[in-house]
């Protein structure tokens, strides 16, 4: 894995999936910022909080990744596994449905995919030491370097969709707690029954991760 660090970006999302279209990285690679000022949030809000938290985006090519990963549930996928990486170091962090970090019951931050040619391109932002009021930061020790290159190094060894799948399934629960927007409207997610790709049916309606 070519892991970059950059002082300031728009967005390492963005870069990344243009630099992946363009031929400009060739997976594997990963780019990590210092601060972003332009990261992409929910329902495509603006994900800007601050200094020395995590902006990270990395590539990898579709043909390492376990074929029965479902491709709208990529997303779940991986932040089911960077769950259990910061689960390793002591964090109580939590994954709402389908791809939010929490404390308690404050979001700590997200992730999100994009299919890039043969590629994947995953991002995840996550408040290290600094956030708004609204938000919480994660409750152990990391600096943005030691996240990514052990994040990095933690998930070459790629389990299968159903070893993850199992425990996202347990995961679950917590996010029934919550809701969720869906083409502008709120929805609670007590009465939501996950499906084995990841999906969510909710009012008689199928809904896969929203990004």
């Amino acid at each position: 894995m070519e892991i970059h660090f950059i002082d300031n970006i728009g967005s390492t999302h963005q870069w990344l999936c243009e630099a992946v279209k363009n031929g400009d990285v060739t997976p594997p690679f990963a780019l990590y910022a210092g601060k972003q000022t332009q990261g992409v949030g929910s329902r495509g809000n603006i994900w800007d909080s601050g200094e020395r938290n995590l902006y990270l985006s990395f590539a990898l090519a579709s043909s390492i990744i376990p074929n029965d990963v479902p491709q709208a549930s990529m997303s779940i996928y991986f932040s089911q596994l960077l769950l259990e990486f910061l689960r390793g170091f002591g964090s109580n962090t939590r994954l709402k449905w389908p791809n939010d970090f929490y404390i308690g019951e404050k979001k700590i931050g997200g992730m999100l995919t994009a299919k890039i040619k043969e590629s994947f391109v995953i991002s995840v932002g996550i408040n290290l030491c600094s956030s708004s009021k609204e938000y919480a930061t994660l409750d152990i020790t990391l600096t943005p370097k030691e996240l990514t290159e052990g994040f990095m190094e933690y998930i070459k060894n790629f389990p299968s969709w159903k070893q993850i799948f199992s425990k996202y399934k347990l995961e679950f629960q917590f996010s029934q707690n919550f809701g969720v927007h869906i083409e502008g409207k709120y929805y609670s997610l007590k009465e939501a029954k996950l499906c084995l790709d990841g999906s969510i049916e909710l009012n008689n309606k199928k809904v896969y991760s929203l990004r």
